[in-house]
């Protein structure tokens, strides 16, 4: 191999650790992305729900672990712009996501990386099998 810059070669040691942080950063931001749709999903069913209620009626909402009395109508704004946010930062997070997968790759191929098992598409896979967990969080309207 030859070395375009000046760079000195790293240890095998270093080359393990980088490419592990690498892979932990790229676990993290698909921790985060999953977090994210969760909340985005819980959003728009909360939504739902209160976009057929009275606007009159009134409603709770836990803010910083406070439960708070609100009435719809003050309540429905924030949750769509809450829920307008989320969108916005899960199309962030999966764009650092896809930029993070081009550099665990670029890191594997250049340090000539194997790893024992694994499969073409092996890491989207379990991604998908636990988007689906854990869906439902509680929600309380008052009559």
């Amino acid at each position: 191999m030859s070395t375009e810059s000046a760079k000195p070669a790293l240890s095998q040691e270093a080359i393990v650790a980088q490419f592990q942080q690498l892979r932990n950063d790229q676990r993290n931001l698909a921790n985060s992305l999953n977090t994210l749709e969760m909340d985005l999903r819980e959003h728009k069913t909360v939504i739902e729900t209160l976009e057929a209620a009275d606007p009159e009626r009134k409603c709770f909402r836990q803010i910083g672990g406070v439960l708070c009395e609100r009435t719809v109508k003050e309540v429905l704004p924030q949750l769509v712009e809450n829920k307008d946010f989320i969108a916005k930062t899960i199309v962030m997070v999966t764009n650092d996501l896809s930029k993070k997968g081009s550099e665990l790759n670029k890191f594997k191929e250049e340090h000539n990386i194997k790893i024992r098992g694994e499969h073409l598409g092996g890491e989207g896979a379990k991604g998908a099998d636990a988007e689906g967990k854990a869906e439902n969080r509680n929600v309380l309207v008052s009559n």
